[in-house]
């Protein structure tokens, strides 16, 4: 079985970035790996991404966006991450259930025992080995959000979240610390505002010691 890690954060933390990079050092290392993405990871993720992250005139209810991402997931689940780690892959995955929970939950005010439902019955129950959580003040990840969001051009900009109150932006932020408090074993804090090759040392550092740990149990 391979090894499971999904990167989470409010916008703008750089956890793209440094999924990327995280790549470049398990390819340097001859470590066999995919990067995948939330919503997305599927050719159904993909189209799903665009109707859930693309600002429209589309109205989607906060349920409906639940129900959606779901949808996405279980694809994702079944068609991309499960086998991966059924070759004995380090799966990267930039978000998972923890930003539904996030987003959908704290951020909608859906019900979080529901939600959670939905996320084990969509990812067939299926956890990841450790979550790395980029932490940085609400105000200054929305700053860099909207700075990255202005140099794109066309329909392809995804604002649709980013261009939410701050007041969702802080409830969401809430909801990943209150999900970090109850499974501290699997959640890794990271400060976002350090530079990105501290940063980056720093994850490097956890994938690491998750990678021991999966070779000790084999």
């Amino acid at each position: 079985m391979g090894l499971f890690i999904t990167f989470e954060g409010p916008e703008g933390s750089g956890k793209t970035t440094q999924i990327e990079k995280t790549g470049d050092y398990l390819r340097r290392k001859n470590i066999s790996f995919i990067i995948t993405e939330e919503p997305g990871g599927t050719k159904l993720g993909d189209e799903l991404r665009k109707l859930l992250l693309n600002k429209s005139s589309l109205k989607i209810a906060g349920k409906s966006e639940l129900l959606l991402f779901a949808a996405a997931r279980a694809q994702h689940v079944e068609e991309t991450i499960m086998p991966a780690l059924d070759d004995g892959k380090v799966v990267l995955c930039d978000r998972y259930s923890d930003a539904t929970v996030a987003y959908q939950g704290f951020g909608r005010g859906l019900e979080i025992d529901e939600v959670r439902w939905i996320n084990n019955f969509s990812s067939q129950f299926l956890q990841p080995d450790l979550t790395l959580f980029f932490d940085l003040p609400v105000d200054v990840g929305l700053k860099r959000a909207m700075i990255r969001i202005s140099r794109i051009a066309g329909s392809s900009v995804e604002d649709r979240f980013e261009r939410e109150d701050l007041q969702f932006h802080v409830r969401v932020r809430e909801g990943y610390l209150a999900l970090i408090k109850s499974e501290p074993e699997r959640f890794r804090v990271i400060d976002a505002l350090k530079d990105i090759p501290e940063v980056h040392r720093e994850v490097c550092r956890y994938l690491d010691e998750s990678i021991i740990r999966l070779r000790a149990k084999g």
